[in-house]
């Protein structure tokens, strides 16, 4: 069952996980699901214990994030001119205690926290594939005061 987040466009797929005596197996990313209008590429990244990988966000292609291993707190924030949800801020926590799968629309500023002492393994597909003479990537400082997102961990 796929959830709509509360940014316009934001969705979340949470895993459905089958286990048994031998590990785990689980469908990240279907073709007949909805989430992708086209498929451009699949990309890997790791990230150590404590890394900040904030903000960035695409004029051209949607994302969509997959935490293999560890576990990533992960912010987005709605830069969109004509969004409804414009300037709204929503985070997941997600990885090996939540696997879900996060579909970020272009034009949502988008990065991780790294949680824990684990690296984060990150695997995210996007419907474009990566042009280095033309990147589709705009940098935000990760404590840009006007996003003011505090990724302080704090007490519940």
């Amino acid at each position: 069952m796929i959830v709509d987040g509360k940014i316009q466009g934001v969705r979340f797929k949470p895993m459905q996980v089958f286990a048994d005596d031998r590990g785990i197996l689980m469908e990240v990313l279907r073709d007949d699901e909805g989430l992708i209008e086209q498929y451009g590429q699949t990309t890997f990244t790791m990230s150590y214990p404590g890394t900040i990988k904030a903000f960035h966000w695409h004029r051209k292609q949607d994302d969509l994030w997959f935490v293999a291993s560890g576990m990533a707190q992960v912010v987005l924030h709605d830069l969109r001119e004509d969004s409804p949800t414009r300037g709204r801020t929503e985070q997941y926590c997600m990885g090996e205690h939540r696997y879900g799968l996060l579909l970020i629309p272009k034009g949502v500023a988008h990065g991780y926290r790294v949680l824990g002492e684990k690296p984060v393994l990150l695997l995210y597909h996007t419907t474009r594939s990566y042009d280095p003479k033309d990147p589709d990537e705009e940098r935000i400082d990760h404590d840009d005061p006007r996003i003011g997102f505090d990724w302080a961990t704090k007490p519940r």
